[in-house]
């Protein structure tokens, strides 16, 4: 049986190589539109120059500015066991905002990292925002072997250092997988130039990894979304975050604590369903009279998450205007939306170095991360971002701006 899509994001330093290897993935898996390469292959003849991987994705963004051919936030790509979605990753604020609040749901990432260059400050940002997310699944791609003569010595340095910055940010590498984007080598084969190397290729990496489909396995998160009235129908509308809901089953909605029996499971053009899993967005209606609202959690009786009016967080903050203790900002997370007060910065950290810069302290700078308290006048609905990460993970806003993005470390309690 064929597993769902997998959607991953590929973030790195600016001039690491992202645009070759999304051309080269392209072209690989034989994923271009028919008469694509060609176009590109006269263009790099025209300007006298090598055949380009990264002109593929210029190619095709062009084509999107004009509404043609391509879906301007995704790209598609297939392996023989499943099919891939490349999530595009704009500037970190867009990328962190649109990752928490769940327009995209990365299930893994690939981490580019020059083998030449090794790992930039950009790096270690764009790493440390991959944990804040709580992506578990990743690749570190060490991109332009080529340059350093396909030398093992250097991956080895490169990698530690990679791992030593992962280690200290909490996070980890899935696989590192030295490779060239240019010249195709261990992506969509093995490369004969580094015989050194046994890890897998990779698309053979992408293939080893979980889709969200296994998370069905969890405790129900059903977090809503809408509510509509169709006839004598009251629609409740979200995206199963983990676990499944089945008509006949009882249910509980946080934070409020009433309890109901679901009725149905409602899919348009499909009177049969009657469940609906992880991943998948779906209505519901419910046996009894129950005041159900976005940012409403609905989870089996007893088995629910945190409800909780304080939490302790790692904040990453991405705005010029400072936060500032005291202040009052507003917090999102799933479909939720609250106002909170920032009660203490226990800690302000260097993003890039991960050291401490001061303890106790009046503000938190752009690009800095946070240790924080967070105080709410109405409680909100929270998890382990380790058991779902769509309960466990939030965006700040300020002055109707994306300004901060992180997860929270400490649940509080009811």
């Amino acid at each position: 049986m064929k597993q769902e899509d997998l959607k991953f994001v590929i973030v790195g330093h600016i001039d690491h190589g992202k645009s070759t290897l999304i051309g080269r993935l392209f072209y690989d898996t034989d994923s271009l539109p028919e008469g694509k390469i060609e176009e590109v292959k006269e263009i790099c003849d025209a300007l006298g120059k090598d055949l380009e991987f990264a002109y593929v994705m210029d190619h095709l963004e062009e084509e999107r500015t004009q509404g043609i051919t391509i879906d301007t936030a995704q790209t598609f790509f297939k392996t023989e066991k499943r099919d891939y979605v490349i999530i595009d990753a704009p500037g970190h604020r867009e990328f962190t905002k649109n990752m928490i609040t769940g327009a995209s749901q990365a299930e893994a990432a690939i981490l580019i990292v020059d083998a030449d260059e090794g790992v930039q400050e950009q790096t270690r940002r764009h790493a440390y925002i991959l944990s804040l997310l709580g992506l578990e699944q990743v690749i570190v791609a060490m991109n332009k072997m080529d340059k350093v003569e396909f030398s093992e010595e250097r991956y080895k340095k490169v990698s530690k250092d990679t791992v030593d910055f992962l280690t200290q940010i909490g996070a980890k590498a899935t696989y590192i997988v030295p490779m060239s984007a240019k010249n195709g080598d261990n992506i969509a084969s093995k490369s004969d130039k580094m015989k050194w190397y046994d890890g897998p290729i990779i698309l053979d990496a992408l293939d080893s990894f979980k889709s969200l489909v296994d998370r069905q396995g969890g405790e129900l998160r059903y977090p809503i979304q809408d509510v509509y009235q169709m006839d004598d129908k009251r629609i409740f509308a979200g995206r199963v975050e983990s676990g499944i809901i089945k008509a006949g089953e009882e249910i509980e909605v946080l934070p409020t604590g009433e309890k109901s029996t679901v009725l149905t499971v409602e899919e348009f053009n499909n009177p049969d369903k009657s469940q609906a899993v992880a991943g998948e967005s779906t209505g519901i209606t419910v046996k009894d009279k129950l005041f159900i609202d976005r940012g409403h959690v609905i989870c089996h009786v007893g088995k629910g998450p945190v409800v909780s009016n304080e939490i302790k967080a790692n904040l990453f903050w991405m705005a010029n205007e400072p936060l500032k203790a005291g202040e009052t900002v507003i917090f999102k997370l799933a479909t939720q939306e609250a106002k909170c007060l920032v009660k203490k910065i226990e800690k302000r950290i260097d993003s890039s170095t991960m050291e401490l810069i001061e303890e106790n302290a009046g503000t938190l700078e752009n690009r800095e991360v946070g240790e924080v308290v967070l105080n709410f006048t109405n409680r909100i609905i929270v998890d382990d971002f380790n058991i779902t990460p769509e309960l466990g993970r939030f965006v700040i806003e300020k002055n109707l701006d994306t300004a901060g993005g992180g997860i929270i470390t400490d649940l509080g309690g009811k």
